[in-house]
């Protein structure tokens, strides 16, 4: 399991190996949670990079159906 260390800065650097798996590049930001005591970083990703991955969904029947008056 790798482990990372707090700078002074109280900065770290994801392991190779990590950045590698996620790729993860430089400059890339990063949401951070905080639960129970738990640091989750969750790569955020640009909204472009989410292109067309609804292509070929159904889009009928999304909305509740509102009676008209």
């Amino acid at each position: 399991m790798p482990t990372v260390t707090i700078s002074g800065k109280y900065q770290v650097v994801i392991p190779k190996e990590i950045r590698k798996l996620l790729g993860l590049r430089k400059g890339q930001r990063m949401i951070v949670l905080v639960k129970d005591g738990v640091i989750n970083l969750i790569p955020k990703k640009e909204l472009s990079s989410m292109k067309g991955i609804f292509k070929g969904m159904d889009t009928r029947n999304l909305r509740e159906e509102t009676e008209r008056l």
